[in-house]
């Protein structure tokens, strides 16, 4: 219940900031500046968009797969030839 409360009550600061900016921008100062663009800063941030165990299972999943890329890729990297031009120093075209 204190979270809410406090969430209301910064909520209720940034929109003072944004309504002081907006209808008297040149009484305004610093303050409700770094107020108003602290709060919408944070509000495009998706921090809280996920809980916190479902983000730690996503990347331990990401981080899986990526592990069995990499063991993919070196197992194929045997299997890939690279092409090569012997060079010929002596002029002309040997036998082919």
């Amino acid at each position: 219940m204190v979270l809410v409360g406090v969430a209301l009550v910064l909520g209720a600061v940034w929109w003072w900031a944004a309504l002081r900016l907006l209808l008297e921008p040149g009484r305004t100062g610093v303050v409700e500046g770094a107020v108003f663009a602290g709060g919408w800063g944070l509000s495009v941030l998706p921090v809280h968009s996920v809980p916190f165990a479902r983000a730690v299972s996503a990347r331990r999943r990401a981080r899986q797969e990526a592990a069995r890329w990499r063991a993919e890729a070196l197992r194929l990297r045997g299997a890939v030839t690279r092409a090569w031009r012997r060079r010929r120093w002596g002029g002309g075209s040997g036998p082919s």
